[in-house]
């Protein structure tokens, strides 16, 4: 099979085309070979991202040692924390589909041979894997690495923390200047994604969970020495699947073949096993929609009606960080669980062996006696303040194997018998809705309360701050779901407010918005339709009673159907200000206007529309 880039490198039309690749360094010997783009997300904005510009280089050695030619670009990352409380945070969700875009672009530009993704935070993981599948081409993901967790005396008490603890003393209205400032010091230590399991972390699992990345790649920190061994490792791989798919014609290297629809089953399921972020459903309903593949809301729903939660990390368990699950075996412990419970396809392919079952048998320190496995999973924190990567070699004693009360549980110990996310439907949310199940206390598993309802996010965290919000309230934000926000904004303001109001487990959150994987609590997002598609969110007035039953998956506003008529047409009647928030002010850019306009509802991930641009394709003809 040739190889694509054939098509820029071969033949007297590309005597140009190779002037100027040899104007960047590509030697003579270097054409025929494949060609290796390195997608880096390097910045200075993110964490997660700030030590990426020193890898994409010794990635780059690797390749070429392995016989490839690498070529790196740069993608955008935007910052959810540094974004958030301001209308910054409008640009996250979008910037999935920018960065999607731009892998496309320098990929199908060049006629890159194969993609190995330096991914790392909440929007460029996601976005980079919607273009691999996009694209289709041998491709290999390595993310930056969580953050290791902080360690703070606060209040008398010796704590190790996370970023989500400066929102909780932030709002803390007891709070002092200095423990504001000591928290703000001790939260986010080094380099690498927040330790917590939010989206970022998440996702990175999950491309481990897919077969796409190597064992270890959510768990294993961003500052110890074994994360250079998996860039440098996959640096190596990628060139060899290079070379299994053009020389040898081997399609089970390439993305679609890892992500078939038991790819995407194995994933959704260790979402649901470790309780990720409630984004991972809009993430993985948008990457199938470029796999091809048939998936819903629906399929999260059935899957985790069938998954016991086997592991808790912060914020759905206090002082349980990333590391502490890297210790008790990462996600290959997670699926071994799930494998030997038959609730996993072992057969799925995987980029760096025959089967992602195979390498579960290789990795699972509850199952092998590997050596070296054992001795990778017993990587730690070093404890010291730095930003450099690969700078410690710190290891623990003892693996975590506790497998009745650890942080990863078997299926007989585990936390809950179905899945850490949930799905719900209700005449709020007929098209569906999700809550992080794995962080809602126990009491609020069953709520009636009474709506207070805000038109923004900014408007709620005026409320909350002024302690208007009160036990029993249900509060709704609404028109900020991905064509009312535009953007569809996270909530994790409000909610860590609120929590840290003492209110977390006494009020509900409802919103066509969505949360960090930071939000614990019964905060409800993704409502479909959402406020500005004709969404019954929009409908709901003041004092309403809201009913939620997590087990039931159900969610009522507690009002007869004639009245919501009324109301329903009374909206209509406002004619061209229907389905908008009333008295709401918001600068909104261009591009923002465009993602709006072509983004669907959060049932279906959030991403472009294409039934609206095949429309709007087939009336640009017949006009």
């Amino acid at each position: 099979m040739k190889l694509r880039s054939d098509v820029v490198t071969k033949g007297v039309l590309n005597t140009g085309a190779r002037a100027l690749w040899r104007a960047t360094g590509t030697g003579p010997d270097d054409f025929g070979k494949p060609i290796i783009a390195i997608a880096n997300s390097f910045t200075q904005f993110v964490p997660g991202h700030v030590h990426l510009r020193d890898v994409a280089p010794m990635v780059a050695e690797e390749i070429t040692a392995a016989g490839g030619v690498p070529k790196e670009f740069n993608t955008i990352a935007v910052d959810d924390g540094i974004a958030m409380g301001h209308d910054g945070m409008m640009y996250s969700l979008p910037s999935r589909d920018n960065i999607a875009d731009a892998v496309e672009y320098m990929c199908n530009a060049h006629a890159a041979d194969a993609l190995i993704c330096l991914s790392n935070c909440d929007k460029i993981t996601p976005g980079m894997l919607m273009a691999a599948l996009r694209l289709n081409i041998p491709t290999i993901f390595v993310s930056g690495g969580p953050m290791e967790s902080g360690k703070i005396n606060f209040r008398g008490a010796d704590l190790r923390v996370d970023a989500i603890d400066t929102l909780l003393v932030m709002g803390d209205p007891t709070a002092t200047e200095s423990e504001i400032e000591a928290m703000q010091e001790a939260a986010c230590p080094t380099c690498g994604s927040c330790a917590l399991m939010g989206t970022a972390n998440s996702m990175n699992c999950l491309t481990e969970a897919f077969g796409l990345a190597l064992p270890g790649n959510g768990t294993v920190l961003a500052t110890h020495k074994d994360r250079e061994r998996l860039f440098r490792d996959a640096a190596r791989r990628i060139v060899g699947m290079a070379h299994d798919h053009y020389r040898d014609g081997n399609e089970g290297v390439l993305p679609r073949a890892i992500c078939s629809r038991e790819g995407f089953e194995n994933a959704a399921r260790v979402s649901m096993a470790i309780g990720g972020s409630t984004n991972t459903i809009l993430h993985l309903l948008a990457a199938a929609q470029e796999a091809g593949v048939a998936w819903t809301v629906e399929d999260f729903n059935r899957i985790s009606n069938s998954t016991p939660c086997l592991c808790k990390v912060s914020p759905s368990a206090h002082e349980v960080f990333v590391e502490d699950m890297h210790r008790a075996g990462g996600v290959m412990a997670v699926m071994g669980g799930l494998k030997r419970a038959g609730l996993l396809n072992a057969d799925n392919p995987a980029a760096y062996a025959p089967t992602i079952g195979a390498a579960i048998d290789d990795w699972d320190i509850t199952a092998t006696g590997s050596d070296a496995a054992h001795r990778f999973y017993r990587a730690g924190p070093g404890g010291v303040r730095t930003m450099r990567p690969f700078s410690q070699e710190m290891r623990f004693s003892e693996l975590d194997l506790d497998r009745e009360s650890g942080v990863i549980r078997d299926v007989d110990h585990a936390f809950s018998d179905t899945g850490g996310l949930t799905v719900l439907y209700g005449n709020i949310a007929p098209d569906s809705c999700i809550v992080k199940s794995a962080g809602v206390p126990a009491n609020l598993f069953e709520f009636r309360g009474r709506a207070r309802v805000f038109e923004s996010k900014d408007d709620c965290i005026a409320a909350i701050t002024s302690d208007r919000i009160l036990p029993g309230d249900c509060v709704v934000i609404r028109y900020e779901g991905p064509r009312g926000g535009p953007g569809m904004q996270e909530m994790l303001t409000p909610t860590g407010l609120i929590k840290a109001r003492g209110l977390g487990d006494k009020v509900a959150l409802i919103t066509d918005g969505r949360f960090s994987g930071a939000t614990s609590g019964l905060s409800i997002g993704h409502i479909s339709p959402e406020a500005a598609s004709g969404g019954l969110i929009a409908l709901i007035e003041e004092g309403d009673e809201v009913a939620i039953s997590v087990p039931d998956r159900t969610i009522e506003l507690l009002v007869d159907s004639e009245e919501i008529v009324r109301r329903r047409q009374s909206m209509l009647d406002r004619g061209a200000e229907a389905w908008t928030p009333r008295g709401r002010v918001r600068p909104v850019s261009t591009a923002l206007r465009i993602f709006g306009l072509m983004a669907s509802s959060a049932d279906r991930g959030g991403s472009r529309d294409k039934a609206l641009l095949e429309k709007l394709e087939q009336a640009a003809k017949t006009s």
